[in-house]
């Protein structure tokens, strides 16, 4: 049953929306234009409900159903994982075409942003199950695609192919990363389980003709991870050395956020540009996305590298202007140095890392540099993330490329959730032109980089939409599905999109 709410609550569909006969489904996890380029796929042992066999599923969100990739030896499994282990893997992938046929060359970062997103809707869901969901870094490339079944060539014959996002273990929440069970996964036989069992299924293509993107498979096959050693991740150390930084207040905005809150998460299409929000909101929501040993935090094995230069509008007790929410307090005078320009550095809050850079009116500019968007001046602030972005692939790789955007949106998943439980909406703005936000800034070269734009405001709501609940059982007044597990159900097209 934990399968089923987490898939459920991080994945599944939030709502049907309906105007003049057309009719299409959100989701609970964001998406860039609503195209929904992430795929998740579920490795567990056998599940009451599910199979007596060990597996691989497709969760098919449309459904919310498992549609079994591949069955193996369930002894196998419990030789892999222990006897007493209640862990299992979700897999993340993504399909570039989905924001490809749109976008172009920038969907290489929106399917990274989304596949963040949903990084961190599994790990609020799993908490919300009392179990914990953690990134598990050593896992290549190669691994995850044969662990998933996305390197069977002959399963996708005229469909699109998926790339590799990453492996997330599961595990009960009191069970630690450091020492628990995700570190004693034996990877080579667990994919040796997985190939040696029955597959089933094709893959259904989404499109006859394509625009063939070169840069996105050039830039996949740049950014290609390795795995790195446990052992070689910096967050424990950053873990305990965080704890003491940060105190976040017991406010609503910060608190784990419930299951209905969950469903209830949207995207603003239109801000009304003229409500404020008073300073305690204010500063509730920019300390919901501080790191902390909490989810989704702790789903992340680095410590944090993005930080929020803030458009301030309209926030009662604030003045306007440019301000700077530094995540971590080792960044401050990086910062300092890279950031060009004279700007004053005043400290905003006792609580927050909180600078104010330079007082006035940014709406003109908010606007602009996110590429004539009304919205982004239109609430209280809009906001772009920062990445340290040379030193982080020095340290870690070509492949920590991906995930600077995955924690960009980690930030932007906690972010939309903030402002739901404020009272409030969110929207990411993932069109922006790079060079003036850095030149807004003073920054030069690639030591910090803009990577995702957001913003927060009162809705302007379609009043001529009309909505249901995202699944017929819901629709029917049951709540069997929404906290049940998801069945299996294999399908000749076992990665239906």
């Amino acid at each position: 049953s934990a399968i089923g709410d987490i898939l459920r609550h991080a994945l599944g569909l939030s709502a049907w929306k309906e105007l003049r006969g057309s009719r299409w489904s959100l989701r609970v996890n964001p998406s860039s234009g609503n195209l929904h380029p992430t795929e998740a796929y579920v490795v567990c042992g056998p599940t009451p409900g599910i199979s007596t066999a060990a597996g691989v599923y497709h969760y098919a969100a449309d459904r919310h159903a498992l549609e079994q990739r591949c069955a193996f030896d369930p002894d196998e499994w419990e030789r892999i994982v222990g006897p007493e282990s209640a862990q299992w893997l979700v897999v993340l992938t993504s399909i570039h075409w989905r924001e490809a046929w749109k976008y172009g060359e920038r969907a290489f970062r929106y399917c990274q942003h989304d596949l963040g997103h949903a990084v961190a809707a599994v790990a609020i869901a799993a908490a919300l199950a009392s179990q914990r969901a953690s990134i598990v870094p050593d896992w290549p490339h190669e691994q995850i695609a044969a662990l998933a079944g996305i390197d069977r060539d002959q399963d996708y014959v005229d469909a699109e192919h998926e790339e590799v996002g990453c492996v997330l273990s599961v595990v009960r929440s009191h069970e630690s990363f450091d020492a628990g069970p995700i570190a004693m996964i034996d990877r080579d036989a667990l994919v040796d389980a997985v190939r040696g069992g029955t597959w089933t299924g094709r893959a259904s293509q989404l499109s006859e003709d394509h625009i063939q993107w070169t840069f996105i498979d050039d830039i996949a096959r740049a950014t290609q991870d390795p795995g790195r050693a446990l052992s070689t991740t910096p967050r424990g150390q950053f873990r305990s050395q965080n704890n003491c930084s940060v105190q976040l207040p017991d406010h609503p905005i910060t608190r784990l956020p419930d299951r209905p809150l969950l469903l209830q998460r949207r995207s603003a299409v239109a801000l009304d540009g003229r409500s404020a929000i008073d300073a305690d909101r204010f500063f509730a929501l920019l300390a919901s996305v501080m790191p902390a040993d909490r989810p989704p935090w702790d789903a992340l094995w680095w410590d944090p590298r993005i930080h929020l230069a803030l458009f301030v509008h309209r926030v009662d007790g604030v003045d306007p202007g440019l301000y700077l929410l530094v995540r971590n307090p080792r960044a401050v005078d990086a910062l300092r140095a890279a950031i060009g320009r004279d700007f004053s550095w005043q400290p905003v809050s006792d609580g927050l890392p909180l600078f104010r850079l330079a007082p006035g009116d940014c709406r003109r500019l908010a606007e602009r540099v996110s590429c004539d968007q009304e919205i982004a001046a239109d609430g209280f602030f809009s906001l772009g993330m920062l990445a340290e972005f040379d030193a982080s692939l020095q340290q870690f790789g070509p492949s920590f490329y991906r995930q600077l955007f995955w924690e960009s949106g980690v930030v932007g998943q906690r972010l939309y959730l903030a402002a739901e439980a404020a009272g409030t909406r969110g929207t990411g703005i993932g069109c922006f032109y790079d060079d003036p936000v850095h030149q807004v800034l003073g920054l030069t070269g690639h030591a910090f980089q803009s990577l995702y734009h957001f913003t927060i405001g009162v809705p302007v709501e379609d009043t001529r939409l009309t909505t249901e609940p995202g699944y017929a059982w819901e629709r029917a007044g049951h709540d069997g599905g929404a906290c049940g597990h998801a069945s299996p159900r294999p399908r000749n097209a076992a990665a239906e999109r």
